[in-house]
């Protein structure tokens, strides 16, 4: 497998939902399988629902047992910030890492609600100027109704205003953007499913909820792998259109509501969907190869 450069690497924290359902666990294995990034701790993420944050822990530790990694692995918070003040490990670590001296910049990349962002800024605010953070969620600038309630956001609305309005280096990735990364089943069945242990951990993980009742909103052959471009923005900035505009704030629907005075953020229009699939993929079979 090839390397890059030590100068062009960076570090990154992976705060993930990893069990809410089937794309966080291929955003983080395509994170785990660069070389640019140098992965200091994955923290796994609530979705509101009791027990959550302890099933994306498991999740997480399933990942790094199956590709062998010794990769730090934390529970978040409980629940939302309002809902739950004791401080988690996870929290603790992100802290920690913001700010560390290190001429690496620092990332972090959410796939999920953004509670644990929101904690960490509030126990340590001297954070916000030492990270960058890429976030899956939202429906973006402006005044935009909510088509549908946005998971991620909708998890912690409190967390995501605190951060939006934090002055925090946010790069945004909405829902009209992180919806578009579709890719068919039966692509990954041929793709994925016969890359190792890994390979078909994520396959299989995919068609089991798929077929369970909480996939009731998918169109049945095909999916959204919608937190991986998490990773390939920190792997490539520019593998997407992006612009500056003042951050949304969130309505209790998810809806987007411009406030002029908010700070501004990047928040991306587009991401190159070939290049964010088919890095996955070639990764995936350099490192385990197929039968």
């Amino acid at each position: 497998m090839f390397d890059i450069p030590d100068e062009k690497k960076i570090r990154v924290i992976i705060d993930t939902d990893a069990a809410c359902e089937a794309d966080d666990p291929f955003a983080i294995v395509q994170g785990m399988l660069s070389p640019k990034l140098i992965i200091k701790g994955i923290v796994a993420e609530h979705f509101a629902e009791e027990g959550s944050v302890e099933r994306s822990l498991e999740e997480i530790k399933t990942i790094l047992r199956l590709m062998d990694s010794d990769i730090p692995a934390y529970l978040g918070q409980m629940g939302p910030v309002d809902k739950c003040s004791e401080i988690s490990k996870g929290v603790d670590f992100i802290i920690k890492e913001a700010m560390k001296e290190d001429d690496r910049p620092l990332f972090i990349l959410c796939q999920g609600a953004i509670t644990n962002v929101a904690m960490a800024i509030r126990q340590c605010p001297d954070i916000i100027g030492r990270m960058t953070m890429v976030w899956i969620g939202t429906h973006g600038a402006g005044d935009r109704k909510a088509p549908f309630k946005e998971f991620n956001s909708g998890n912690d609305i409190t967390a995501a205003n605190e951060v939006l309005q934090s002055g925090a280096d946010v790069w945004l990735v909405p829902s009209d953007v992180y919806t578009t990364i579709t890719t068919g089943i039966a692509e990954l069945e041929l793709k994925v499913k016969p890359c190792g242990d890994i390979g078909r951990h994520l396959y299989e993980n995919l068609v089991s909820y798929n077929m369970s009742k909480e996939a009731w909103w998918t169109q049945g052959e095909s999916w959204s792998l919608g937190d991986s471009p998490a990773i390939a923005i920190a792997l490539n900035p520019e593998c997407g259109r992006h612009v500056d505009e003042p951050a949304p704030f969130i309505a209790d629907d998810t809806a987007s509501v411009y406030k002029s005075d908010n700070p501004v953020i990047r928040i991306y229009k587009d991401v190159d969907s070939r290049y964010i699939l088919e890095d996955f993929f070639a990764k995936l079979r350099l490192h385990y190869g197929t039968p």
